[in-house]
């Protein structure tokens, strides 16, 4: 079993490796000055089980392309198996044709991923978990549902909490973690004007006096969850707080969050926080590193990987 880390998570794939007590394969994965990608694998891996761990996040195109060249110099230096661990999907958000003449970008790069070399992919709560069936190889979808769930229970124990969707798409999600908790949902019923932009029009359920968590598998810009904590305030809670899968955090994501009523925002380190600034004081990141070496060597040994979902 090796492990391959690209460019994008390097302190993710560092801490999945330490968690497997494994190096790193050696690879060199540079640049050429008109920024074309150039990968070599220092090390044998003819007939090896190997992981090559990269999100597809910002910035995003980059990131994919390295992600395919690893996997086709795997593929050419003989690897008996690939793995593509995938933490964030990128692409994943169209995953259907909202409009006419629209690509349906998510079966694009499953097939580029296929066809690059991967034998499997490993991810963690895909936006929608029918992007399964785009691949023609076996999909490990985690999901985050059992961390965020354990976390829940210790940070509010004997506080009166209630799971919020933070729209109708993923009242799922939250149902998943109210019933782990046994605890009540709410809904939020927004609008979205134009892609970026989010509009809360109304809470559904009584959330007078509860403690409010926001469940959902990506926030953005932040719009929408700084607006559902706002509402959720105005309709009488005492506390609005949010667990979010994949921390995108796009443009002033980080200002709008800090400046909002949320209690805190807890993300996974599924995509590298960036670094140029300070981290605002509400936000949280909890790792998915033993998660994801759990499935791997789960993999790697052929026993069971839905195990991980209690």
């Amino acid at each position: 079993m090796k492990i391959v880390a690209c460019n994008s998570n390097p302190p993710l794939a560092e801490a999945v490796a330490a968690a497997l007590d494994l190096p790193l394969a050696k690879a060199l994965i540079r640049r050429f000055a008109d920024m074309e990608i150039h990968v070599e694998i220092l090390e044998n891996v003819r007939g090896e089980d190997v992981f090559v761990i990269q999100s597809t996040a910002f910035p995003a195109n980059d990131n994919l392309m390295e992600l395919l060249i690893t996997l086709d110099a795997l593929r050419r230096s003989s690897a008996r198996r690939i793995t593509a661990v995938i933490p964030y999907f990128g692409y994943a958000r169209q995953d259907r044709r909202t409009s006419p003449r629209t690509p349906i970008s998510a079966k694009l790069v499953a097939n580029l991923i296929t066809e690059a070399g991967a034998n499997r992919v490993l991810t963690i709560d895909l936006h929608a978990g029918q992007i399964q069936g785009f691949f023609d190889i076996p999909v490990d979808n985690l999901y985050g549902a059992p961390l965020f769930a354990r976390d829940i229970k210790e940070r509010f124990a004997g506080r009166d909490i209630m799971m919020v969707s933070p729209d109708v798409g993923g009242v799922a999600r939250a149902r998943a973690i109210a019933s782990r908790l046994n605890c009540d949902l709410a809904i939020i019923d927004k609008r979205r004007e134009r892609a970026g932009v989010s509009e809360v029009m109304n809470v559904i359920g009584d959330v007078e006096g509860r403690n409010c968590i926001l469940i959902d598998d990506i926030v953005d810009s932040g719009g929408t969850f700084c607006n559902a904590a706002e509402a959720l305030l105005l309709h009488g809670a005492t506390s609005a707080s949010a667990y979010v899968t994949h921390g995108v955090l796009s443009g002033r994501a980080l200002d709008r969050i800090e400046a909002s009523p949320i209690e805190t925002l807890t993300i996974t380190d599924s995509i590298r926080l960036d670094t140029s600034r300070a981290c605002p004081a509400n936000l949280r990141v909890l790792s998915i590193a033993p998660l994801l070496a759990t499935a791997m060597r789960n993999i790697s040994e052929e026993t069971s990987v839905s195990s991980l979902f209690d």
